[in-house]
């Protein structure tokens, strides 16, 4: 359904018209991108957090007492399933605001939409810098969840629908480049507040800041003209194009383009939920649950949120762990700008393999040296070199991660859906990754306890599994127009059987 998600492909790839870069276009990408920021910073606060002694000293003692017990084996120092609630909590509501998200995004538009999370999102951050109980902590986590939850939704859709096809890969690759520099700034802030008492308020409360930002640069940028035109603002679509083409530019024809499209989605509106289910949509849905769910089984988030504390299980100190952690997220940031300077010149499917292969052997690697060093039982001490190896080793992981699943699995799914599912399919897609992530980020300390260096094993079965999967059955999508998409599955060996060859103009070409 095209209405939650775009209502017109042509202002969203410029199918046949002017879809050069302006500095407009460049600014209103760089403010969208910045919703990256509020994922990012609470990916990387809240393992600094449950790191601090005062914050687990007032809500956790217990964890803070097997930290302090010598005999406790170094894999089970942070199994605490409240501990893990404070965390995956906030998956969980944002699961629930996805499921309103296109509705909400149909309504008011993509850029009011990044507001309203972004205020959302700020009531959190405040609240939980306030806390002083478990519910006050775990009621914040779930405003930041809802906040995620719009953000999430409404910033992908309206990068896809702004940039130009050529460079779409690019632009989308900005909003994961934001999500980076909130986990850097988040791992920063950690390393210099752990040692305060107020350190871990500070922490957490500081997610105001990129709430904020957010929030005021879309007050600054407008909508985009294909969701002016849902909504019945015509003279405002026309102005949107002016400023994303250029004033040289004659966007009438893009205008009138941009209402037809909208009036046929408007109709195709009143079909059922259940179209994304019937058999020519069958690759689209099989992608809307198999990349959000590959990546979150890549284990990288996991290493996100509790970067600080496997680094201080295997041997690092606080200080160092905290540090290990900042290292860990530059190296990702640093990837993202290789992965957006290189996605649209040699393509998703390149960097999907590439990066697969790389995280494949450096999460092997980790599980062996782990189980060299500690033994099968996690008691013994890991050496000073090793620790670090492990360090470098996360490192290339990180790398790989950040030229391939990281940006891809907000691109892909922005581009891949015909008009008469967009909506649906990006509501499933996000919906999925907060699913995995809730499920992933509440059992994995609990997993690290019981697999060990296994883990790491676990996940590298799933990076191998997907990285054949994208091989096998994700068609390349580089550069081409959004209102061409539904063709390539056509000219899939295996999708190719589920293509109505008779839908291919009638859902994309209105």
């Amino acid at each position: 359904m095209a209405v939650g998600g775009f209502a017109a492909d042509s202002s969203a790839n410029g199918g046949g018209f002017n879809g050069k870069i302006t500095i407009s276009v460049v600014i209103t990408c760089i403010v969208a991108a910045s919703g990256g920021l509020i994922f990012g910073y609470d990916l990387g606060i809240s393992g600094g957090v449950t790191t601090m002694k005062p914050f687990l000293e007032k809500f956790f003692p217990d964890v803070l007492r097997k930290v302090a017990s010598v005999e406790t084996n170094m894999y089970c120092v942070y199994d605490s399933e409240i501990l893990t609630l404070f965390t995956s909590s906030l998956y969980l509501a944002g699961l629930v605001s996805t499921l309103l998200a296109s509705r909400v995004t149909t309504t008011l538009g993509r850029r009011n939409t990044m507001i309203l999370g972004g205020c959302i999102f700020f009531a959190g951050g405040a609240i939980n810098g306030a806390a002083e109980n478990k519910a006050m902590l775990i009621l914040g986590r779930i405003l930041l969840g809802f906040g995620l939850g719009f953000t999430n939704q409404a910033t992908p859709l309206y990068l896809s629908e702004i940039a130009p096809p050529k460079w779409r890969g690019a632009f989308l690759t900005g909003f994961n480049f934001f999500n980076g520099i909130g986990v850097v700034a988040a791992n920063c802030i950690n390393y210099a507040t752990a040692k305060h008492t107020w350190g871990w308020r500070l922490s957490l409360s500081l997610a105001v800041v990129p709430a904020t930002i957010m929030t005021l640069g879309a007050f600054l940028i407008h909508d985009t003209p294909s969701s002016l035109v849902d909504r019945g603002k015509i003279d405002q679509a026309r102005h949107a194009l002016r400023k994303s083409r250029g004033s040289t530019v004659d966007v009438e024809p893009e205008l009138e383009h941009v209402i037809l499209s909208t009036h046929v989605a408007k109709t195709m509106e009143q079909e059922s939920f259940m179209t994304i289910f019937e058999k020519q949509y069958r690759p689209q849905l099989v992608m809307a649950f198999a990349i959000p769910l590959s990546q979150q089984l890549t284990g990288i988030n996991i290493v996100a949120f509790y970067a600080p504390n496997l680094f201080q299980s295997v041997g690092f100190g606080n200080d160092s762990a905290l540090l290990s952690a900042i290292i860990l997220g530059l190296v990702n940031l640093g990837s993202i700008l290789v992965s957006g300077a290189v996605v649209d010149r040699f393509g998703r499917r390149f960097l999907f393999i590439v990066g697969g292969i790389q995280m494949f052997v450096c999460e092997i690697a980790v599980a062996v040296v782990l189980a060299l060093e500690t033994g099968v039982h996690g008691t013994e001490h890991m050496s000073k070199g090793n620790t670090i190896l492990v360090l470098v080793l996360m490192c290339f992981y990180a790398v790989g991660f950040g030229v391939s699943w990281g940006p891809l699995c907000w691109l892909i799914p922005s581009e891949i859906f015909p008009l008469k599912i967009r909506s649906t399919g990006q509501s499933i897609a996000i919906a999925v990754q907060f699913v995995a992530i809730f499920i992933l980020s509440q059992t994995f300390l609990t997993m690290l306890c019981h697999f060990k260096f296994g883990a790491f094993l676990f996940y590298a079965g799933w990076i191998a599994v997907s990285t054949l999967f994208v091989f096998l059955f994700l068609p390349e999508t580089k550069g081409i127009p959004l209102d061409s998409m539904y063709a390539i599955w056509g000219e899939h060996w295996y999708w190719r059987r589920f293509v109505v060859k008779e839908q291919v103009n009638q859902d994309n070409h209105p």
